[in-house]
């Protein structure tokens, strides 16, 4: 496994090895021990989530506060997404600033994304399978999210050439300076 430098240092970008032959590929998905060594040892995954989307769908800005906050391990097994992650913990030097990385089934890289940071992703392609590896379980009462296209944040996102497909609760997420964020 090898690890990319992101914008923030609290991101990794993780690419496993692939293995390529006539009869197609294979890698190692995941490893307590290897991710381990690169997250600590108290990063513990406990639920799996798996979306499947069309072109043009637009899922986030996501993410869970206290005491259900959830790191996240994001990676795409079939297709194309251009992902999305803003630091939300107001004690950063990097409040309200964006980063985004283009993760695919090709390039198998995948995303941490601990505690503080909302997340959200386009499809690129003409369909995309997304795996979430999360620290904690999905919890209703601790469910938040920040407006896709908030003007404060300024997200850049691809013009496809289509109209985004975001879900009820997506389109109604509160502009960033109305939403809950960490504090530190």
């Amino acid at each position: 496994m090898r690890k990319i430098p992101t914008v923030f240092s609290e991101l990794m970008l993780l690419e496993p090895k692939v293995w390529m032959d006539a009869r197609g590929s294979f890698q190692e998905a995941f490893n307590q021990r290897v991710y381990a060594d690169f997250l600590g040892d108290d990063v513990l995954f406990l639920q799996d989530n798996l979306s499947h989307s069309q072109r043009g769908v637009l899922r986030g800005l996501h993410y869970q506060v206290a005491p259900c906050a959830q790191g996240k391990l994001i990676y795409v097994i079939q297709g194309e997404i251009w992902d999305v992650v803003v630091d939300i913990r107001k004690s950063s030097p990097n409040f309200g600033k964006w980063t985004s990385h283009q993760l695919s089934a090709k390039n198998a890289q995948q995303l941490w994304i601990p505690p503080g940071f909302a997340h959200g992703f386009l499809v690129l392609s003409a369909t995309a399978d997304v795996m979430y590896k999360t620290t904690a379980y999905y919890a209703p009462q601790s469910d938040r999210g920040i407006a896709w296209n908030d003007a404060d944040i300024g997200i850049q996102w691809p013009d496809l050439g289509v109209d985004f497909l975001l879900s009820d609760k997506d389109q109604k997420q509160p502009a960033f300076k109305d939403a809950q964020v960490f504090a530190a």
